[in-house]
């Protein structure tokens, strides 16, 4: 173990020959350090990390740039049931987005006359727990890219109680670990974007609106592509903090929410279309998932501004989950919520098997409780509670199975289904 060594007028630094005498020496066997020498080191080993780091990036781009859209949606298929439309155009999304930035790496290849691809931000439209971040989630994955999700209804106009809109890159550039370059090839999701639509719908607004219209106005230098100066720590910026300029061209945006109220105004525009008792119109509109017709009137009506809409030009809708969606959730993709609890308990040497009339009350439940595939892990946690505290016995070391039943299951969603019934009554 290296000693400090000061004073020692004999000893001098092995790579600098400083004295003992002048400086602190760290001893280690027939040899010194200074440390002035140590920190150069560290400098040193640090330019190369940073450098391999950048090199390994640059092999993930590259063996991004080479994935094509079926090989994406492949991808996304493991981990999201249904949806086929919604991951289709994802999928082209992201393909486009990468190639644009190969184009723009490419400088010593560039032509006057070489066409300049603009960058295409998505909007995803769809109900609570249709897979909105989780589709995003599952592309940040596959990439290997910094992957942050802001929350739109914490942001507010500056100079207000609140975020800036900045804040949302800090996330991504602490996702990055304050690698900027790394950052500025990121993929930001911006949840609940509804919540910051203009209250006065589709006029312009008279009075101040702190989380809505005025927010939506700050976040378009962000989603266009420029310079943007972010404070490290995030927060409100001040004049004696130092900033980090962190540039939005590349990084993909993705924004989600759930727009509530969006299908009452499609409805009224399609009815305005049909003519007589009985249009044609009429008989081939999909009344059960009516966001699908969504125009950008649409949302400018809801109150999202057309500044915003020009920097959102891909829109994909989410389809509300039936059954047959809800139950292949619980079991087929790699991250199943049943997959998880047999492999949970697998490592307490017990062998878990659920009833198939299990798995469709659970299934009924959610669809009851109107709450999606979220709400899946919720009604499976009220039912495994009790099991993940008794079953496990560190003594045991033999094998055992555990089959959950349906009265079981039924006896522990009873509380969850009566505490609905008395808000029900309550309203």
């Amino acid at each position: 173990m290296a000693k400090s060594s000061r004073g020692n007028r004999s000893a001098v630094c092995s790579f600098c020959g400083s004295s003992g005498n002048d400086v602190l020496l760290l001893a280690g066997h027939d040899a010194y350090i200074c440390e002035a020498c140590v920190e150069k080191a560290y400098e040193i080993i640090d330019l190369n990390r940073h450098a391999d780091k950048i090199q390994n990036q640059k092999k993930v781009f590259k063996e991004a740039q080479l994935l094509t859209p079926k090989e994406i949606k492949k991808f996304l298929d493991e981990y999201i049931i249904g949806q086929e439309e919604a991951k289709k155009i994802l999928s082209v999304a992201v393909y486009n987005h990468y190639k644009r930035i190969a184009q723009s790496d490419n400088v010593t290849k560039k032509k006057e006359n070489e066409v300049e691809l603009e960058k295409s931000n998505v909007l995803l439209i769809g109900e609570t727990g249709t897979g909105k971040t989780l589709l995003a989630r599952t592309i940040a994955k596959l990439l290997q890219v910094p992957f942050c999700i802001a929350d739109a209804t914490a942001i507010t106009e500056a100079g207000y109680v609140g975020e800036d809109v900045e804040t949302i890159l800090t996330r991504l550039l602490q996702a990055a670990d304050y690698d900027v370059k790394s950052a500025e090839r990121g993929i930001v999701f911006i949840d609940e974007i509804d919540k910051i639509a203009r209250k006065s719908g589709d006029n312009p607004s008279i009075t101040k609106d702190v989380g809505g219209e005025g927010v939506q106005q700050a976040l378009l230098k962000i989603l266009e592509g420029s310079d943007v100066f972010v404070p490290p720590q995030g927060g409100r910026k001040h004049p004696e903090q130092q900033m980090i300029k962190v540039n939005t061209k590349n990084i993909l945006f993705i924004c989600g929410g759930a727009f509530v109220g969006l299908d009452k105004i499609i409805s009224s525009r399609i009815n305005l279309n049909v003519i007589g008792f009985k249009g044609k119109l009429e008989d081939e509109i999909d009344k059960n998932n009516i966001l699908q017709y969504v125009t950008s009137h649409d949302l400018k009506t809801f109150g999202l501004i057309p500044e915003l809409l020009g920097r959102l030009p891909v829109i994909a809708t989410l389809q509300p989950l039936d059954r047959e969606a809800l139950k292949r959730i619980l079991l087929e993709p790699k991250n199943a919520i049943i997959k998880q609890y047999i492999y949970l308990f697998s490592l307490d040497n017990i062998e878990l098997k659920f009833e198939d009339e299990v798995l469709d009350l659970i299934v009924d439940t959610a669809l009851e409780l109107k709450l999606g595939a979220r709400g899946l892990r919720s009604i499976c946690e009220t039912i495994m509670t009790d099991l993940m505290f008794e079953l496990p016995n560190k003594k045991g070391t033999e094998k055992i199975e555990y089959t959950i039943t349906k009265d079981y299951a039924e006896k522990k969603l009873q509380k969850l289904k009566s505490i609905k019934h008395l808000t029900k009554k309550a309203i």
